[in-house]
């Protein structure tokens, strides 16, 4: 494929251009900035998904060989859905010229995207609709992803709330309609506005959305995020590439050691690392017990949201007894920060595999009572059948991966499309539905619990033999029996677990099919202990961008529904 983009983007460019080496070997070009809107127009029959929009801040990256002059980067990344491939493009600014043109009309998706490039680092794009802050609030001074921002709190100086500056934050948060487009009335009716939080109930997270509605019917939707930053991306280039490994349980906190996967997946394919076999396969297991955890959360709550209150209790007690699984094998239970660069922390311990196989023959039959509780249920059909319904293509316009992708029909999941990890040594189905549906988000799901459990199953009765890490000297920790060698690898075990590795020069990102979607990071390092830039795409920050598409016309219940549908945790969206 990679000659034949190249081709297609330099025709599309009306010029030759840049094409950049990665670790990662996406096909990478840099373009000008009148050259980036005809690309990326072009290029969308091709690759129709904006899976990404980030920025770099280059001024004090050292190792930039090849690239052009530029003070900031604007890395947009597109995906194919059809064949899973991706395709990178580049577009240098200087600091006196920080903007670039929107293309919020190529992709509605976009429009989260350049806000949160114009937040976290300034850059400024013409023609956008509205652009304004979205994860941190109207008041903030900077932006937190320039290198010159303080990294920790305390470089700061104290901080202090006295009442006038707290009422005059409290009045930068109110809403005003007319800030977002909206009418206060027309023909003769007067629109209410409601603030939905922030709250947690029924939005499973600190998460805002104020609508505008004619009676219970919404005629618009704003959402508000943000209320849940912690920086994570900051952090990711504070830390050192192993100790940042347990701030990425935090992400989707839901799901646990499935999020340390695609930053290790990533680090590992800069560092020139292969992972065991045996490795492998205890990642893919834990990582699809995770992935059970977190949808037996969904099920729950979904059928909570709905007015269903007791499969929430059934389904929260096989949480439980799951922790209790991944607590006996890797020492902790929602957070276990387990795995490591080059495989995982420790060997399975004695009696896993009885552990294991109990619970995958205990959950199907629980399974079919759960079914028969939510899926049969002739409330739970009336509250979300042909509720916020979307198609194959809006989905993808709108950057929706994972579950409610495959909702609409289009078996698209990244195990099958784009294998990772070992998964392509392992038998299991992708489920699909046809109607795209709140009600068929919660069928795939349902469905996908099983796959795992087929999955863990697989992991089980083919557990390889062999070492747990990679006996490589940039894998941390090294392997343990190696330090009572002599006093130069003892000395090696230190540095490598209070600085970490030195990590090549270069960048790669590595996606995966993480519990609620696509999840990713792209890293660049500057052949130093820690990340350059460390960028989190996560699938719920699209996912809710989705709002106010899926509930215009709808009731206040109707949204519920929804926001239930979705599957998404804050930390997820706002990292």
């Amino acid at each position: 494929m990679e000659p034949v983009i190249r081709d297609e983007v330099a025709r599309l460019a009306g010029t030759a251009v840049v094409e950049q080496p990665t670790a990662d070997g996406i096909p990478t070009f840099w373009l000008a900035r009148e050259q980036v809107r005809a690309v990326l127009a072009g290029l969308k029959p091709r690759y129709p998904m904006l899976y990404d929009l980030t920025a770099v801040d280059e001024r004090l990256r050292a190792h930039r060989e090849g690239q052009p002059e530029g003070d900031f980067t604007l890395v947009y990344h597109l995906l194919a859905v059809d064949s899973a491939a991706s395709v990178r493009l580049k577009l240098p600014l200087f600091e006196q010229a920080l903007w670039a043109r929107s293309i919020v009309d190529l992709w509605p998706a976009a429009d989260w995207y350049e806000r949160e490039a114009f937040d976290m680092f300034g850059v400024q794009f013409e023609g956008h609709p509205n652009l304004r802050r979205i994860l941190l609030p109207p008041w903030w001074e900077g932006h937190p992803l320039r290198k010159e921002h303080p990294t920790r709190a305390t470089e700061c100086g104290v901080f202090s709330l006295p009442d006038e500056k707290q009422a005059h934050q409290e009045e930068l948060l109110r809403f005003r309609p007319e800030d977002w487009g909206l009418e206060r009335q027309r023909g003769g009716t007067d629109f209410m506005f409601l603030n939905l939080g922030p709250n947690h109930p029924s939005v499973h997270g600190v998460f805002r959305i104020m609508l505008q509605l004619d009676g219970e019917e919404i005629v618009e939707a704003v959402p508000d995020i943000g209320f849940h930053h912690r920086a994570a991306e900051k952090m990711g280039e504070r830390q050192s590439w192993h100790t940042y490994i347990p701030y990425t349980d935090r992400v989707d906190y839901l799901g646990g050691a499935m999020n340390n996967l695609p930053y290790l997946l990533a680090v590992e394919k800069l560092a020139g690392i292969e992972v065991p076999p045996r490795a492998q396969v205890i990642r893919v297991m834990v990582a699809e017990l995770f992935r059970i955890a977190s949808h037996l959360v969904f099920y729950g709550t979904f059928a909570q949201d709905i007015g269903q209150l007791s499969p929430v209790f059934y389904m929260f007690t096989d949480r439980e007894r799951l922790f209790g699984i991944i607590e006996a094998v890797c020492g902790g239970r929602m957070h276990p920060n387990w795995f490591r660069i080059g495989g995982v922390a420790q060997d399975l311990p004695r009696g896993w595999d009885r552990l294991v196989r109990e619970f995958v023959d205990y959950l199907p039959p629980r399974m079919d009572e759960y079914d028969r509780m939510v899926i049969d249920n002739r409330i739970v059909k009336a509250r979300s059948v042909g509720v916020g319904a979307y198609d194959t293509n809006s989905a993808v316009e709108w950057g929706v991966t994972g579950p409610g992708l495959r909702a609409t029909g289009l078996g698209f999941d990244l195990r099958k499309r784009r294998p990772y990890g070992g998964y392509d040594q392992f038998e299991f189905d992708v489920p699909v539905a046809p109607n795209g549906d709140s009600y068929d988000r919660c069928v795939v799901r349902a469905a996908e619990i099983r796959q795992s459990l087929r999955i863990v199953r697989q992991c089980l009765e083919n557990m390889p033999e062999g070492p747990y890490r990679a006996e490589h000297p940039l894998a941390t920790p090294p392997m343990k029996e190696h330090t009572l060698h002599d006093i130069e690898t003892l000395i090696h075990h230190f540095l490598g677990v209070s600085w970490g590795p030195v990590i090549p020069p270069g960048e790669a990102e590595y996606p995966v099919e993480a519990t609620k979607g696509i999840n990713s990071f792209y890293l660049i390092s500057d052949g130093g202990v820690n990340s350059y830039r460390t960028r989190i795409r996560t699938p719920s920050f699209p996912h809710l961008q989705m709002i106010p598409f899926l509930s215009r016309g709808l009731m206040i219940a109707d949204l519920i529904a929804i926001l239930g549908s979705i599957d998404f945790v804050m930390a997820d969206v706002d990292r």
